[in-house]
């Protein structure tokens, strides 16, 4: 049976089953979708351990490639969600689960489908347009705002701050800034400027998580308003992008929530999850803490220095789990109170890195993806959120992780690979290459980019894009 479907219209969807079907038989489809498919898939080429990691890798980069999905007719048709009919000189897409996949997913497609990318900022754009806003999370041509942020902001800005075009940059920024001071969703509390805003618990649930998250995205706003000669607004969203430190409680060491009196929210438990603690989003004050990819520098004087900062860090990963009555199903993939089943605690395991410790970031990155990923059907240790959970391992079994997935830098972890070549266009490829690689070799000595020894923890997109070889010489000892 062939099956044409559009958004448009009847019209629509027999002009698709025509044009992408025909008089094409299955076999023929079959077979051409697995050629289209290896040639997706082929854009990495890796050397693995085992067998069995050689699957888990290509079961992730394909689960990676899944979303966002094409949402027109092959004439360029779509439905927008102000239920007219679009078209545009682009590729529209749905399905962004940007909440999940602004963190390490979007990130990979800048690296190995950049051809995708002003289509994805453009559908972002278009959608701001006919629906008022940019996507929170949009699926079938609807907006769902299932899930809390405005982080369409963070993928364009990331598009933007690596030299991508295609796109209109003043549009997206004006987009991007609307979002901002819309006041919606607790944004109202924010809209003075004053460094001293927050948003109060007992008027705005999940107020702690919804502050952090947008101090994130107001972060990735100043930069690009930075760069674009806004000192103005550049200077309003660094203040706001601050504003993180307002919900720190020294006297626990946690974010908390504040009452619009300007009191901390009791009873308080950070190890008490959403039905307890109402002011985080499927997680606890123990995983959202740590939830300043922009400013880890802020975040440890916060804590108190390096060393306490380490030591917070050693203690989420040990510390027996007490989530309380009624915790989120989707706080999963526990070591500790580690939670990698939930996208707010997929960037914690670098920031050892960031902080100085990179062997400990090379002990737990190995250990998640030895203990928390596999080849078999429950090879996820949490919902895999439209390719999120796989672009992570993806990342990190090449050896590198963006850390702030707006700043262009890939933290260094333990690669699993034995190789790997990535083919980064114009004819140039970035080769991942060990020494020493084994299961018990988890740790990394030293780490070559071109024959030249790395002193910090991280490479450059621009790096990367260049072309070249990263080489791991890797050790069992720290």
């Amino acid at each position: 049976m062939k099956v044409g479907i559009s958004c448009v219209s009847i019209e629509g969807a027999k002009n698709n089953l025509q044009v992408e079907a025909g008089s094409k038989g299955f076999d023929q489809i079959r077979a051409e979708a697995r050629q289209l498919w290896e040639k997706e898939l082929s854009v990495v080429t890796i050397q693995s351990l085992s067998e069995a990691d050689q699957t888990t890798f290509y079961t992730a980069l394909y689960h990676s490639f899944l979303a966002p999905t094409t949402y027109c007719d092959v004439d360029g048709q779509y439905r927008g969600p102000d239920d007219k009919v679009h078209k545009g000189n682009f590729t529209n897409y749905c399905t962004f689960s940007l909440w999940d996949t602004f963190r390490a997913e979007h990130p990979l497609l800048t690296i190995v489908q950049p051809k995708r990318v002003p289509d994805l900022v453009n559908s972002l754009l278009n959608f701001q347009e006919e629906s008022g806003l940019l996507p929170v999370w949009t699926l079938q041509g609807c907006e769902t705002n299932c899930m809390i942020g405005y982080h369409s902001v963070p993928v364009i800005s990331d598009a933007y701050l690596k030299g991508f075009t295609g796109f209109d940059t003043q549009k997206a920024y004006d987009a991007m800034k609307k979002s901002a001071l819309s006041g919606k969703r607790g944004l109202k509390f924010l809209e003075s400027g004053n460094a001293s805003d927050y948003i109060p618990s007992d008027r705005e649930g999940e107020s702690v998580s919804k502050a952090l998250e947008y101090a994130y995205d107001d972060w990735c706003i100043a930069q690009m308003a930075d760069k674009m000669g806004k000192k103005e607004d550049a200077n309003l969203f660094n203040t706001r992008a601050g504003m993180y430190k307002n919900y720190w409680d020294n006297n626990t060491g946690f974010m908390r929530g504040k009452t619009s009196m300007g009191n901390w929210v009791w009873p308080f438990n950070p190890m008490h999850a959403t039905n307890l603690q109402h002011e985080y989003t499927e997680g606890n004050a123990w995983q959202y803490s740590w939830f300043v990819p922009h400013d880890v520098e802020g975040l440890v004087k916060l804590m108190g220095g390096k060393d306490r900062f380490v030591s917070k860090l050693d203690s989420l990963f040990t510390l027996k789990l007490e989530l309380g009555p009624g915790a989120p199903p989707d706080v999963s993939g526990l070591i500790g109170l580690y939670a990698h089943g939930n996208e707010p605690s997929h960037h914690i395991s670098y920031l050892y890195a960031a902080v100085g410790q990179p062997s400990k970031t090379q002990a737990m990155v190995r250990k998640i993806m030895r203990t928390l990923y596999n080849d078999s059907k429950a090879g996820l240790c949490g919902n895999e959120d439209c390719g999120q959970m796989s672009a992570w391992y993806v990342f990190s079994a090449l050896g590198f992780y963006p850390l702030n997935p707006s700043d262009g830098k890939y933290y260094l972890g333990s690669p699993i690979v034995r190789k790997a070549s990535l083919a980064v266009g114009n004819g140039k490829t970035f080769t991942v290459s060990t020494q020493n690689q084994s299961e018990t070799a988890v740790y990394v000595k030293e780490v070559l980019l071109n024959g030249n020894k790395l002193i910090q923890p991280y490479i450059t997109h621009a790096q990367l894009m260049e072309g070249g070889n990263l080489e791991f010489i890797m050790s069992e000892k720290p």
